[in-house]
């Protein structure tokens, strides 16, 4: 499903990835270990198209997306949850998630109101994350872990074929942690996950 052939990036004299290759099948789940400052996060962050690479090839499905930025190359499958919380604050969990829901049909769908199927999907996924009751909250109202879940059902209503998880369980409690990785383990088996 995805692939990484001679992966480099630097950052001026300081090398982060230097010559990675990583072959991850439809429905495979990886994760990616290393000492803080290992590339981690680089790596990630170059999959998602948020940071050019400095050299190397990358193939999502057999397509080259090495030169793809990262909205085209969630358009193709492709989503990211951030190690820090990327939501909007202000709107409600449904909110968040009917916008992920709305962008699926192209950037510009996004400033529209939702109808009340992007609603409807918005609060299938949120239950699918253990976030049924919370629909109305606030993001910024819910717990650290609860926006964690948060991402991962913003994440999920994109529809992704291979999912990008940075950290999903940074600062979280023993209890979250737990949560969060049995609602990871409990994702759709054709759903390849890449974890740092």
């Amino acid at each position: 499903m995805i692939e990484i052939r001679e992966l480099r990036r630097a950052f001026g004299g300081v090398v982060a990835l230097d010559g990675v290759s990583l072959g991850v099948a439809e429905g495979e789940r990886r994760a990616v270990i290393g000492p803080n400052g290992a590339g981690k996060t680089t790596l990630i962050n170059v999959l998602a198209g948020e940071i050019a690479q400095t050299a190397g090839m990358i193939r999502l499905a057999g397509r080259d997306i090495t030169r793809l930025r990262s909205w085209q190359r969630a358009r193709l499958g492709l989503a990211h949850v951030y190690q820090r919380t990327e939501l909007f604050a202000l709107l409600s969990a449904r909110d968040n998630v009917a916008l992920a829901v709305a962008a699926r049909e192209g950037p510009y769908r996004v400033f529209r109101a939702p109808p009340r199927a992007e609603y409807s999907e918005a609060d299938t996924v949120l239950g699918r994350v253990g976030l049924a009751g919370r629909e109305d909250a606030a993001a910024r109202a819910l717990s650290h872990g609860e926006r964690r879940q948060l991402e991962l059902a913003v994440a999920l209503a994109q529809r992704p074929r291979v999912l990008l998880l940075d950290e999903p369980t940074a600062g979280m409690s023993p209890l979250e942690t737990a949560r969060i990785a049995e609602l990871i383990a409990g994702l759709d088996r054709a759903l390849t996950i890449l974890i740092v």
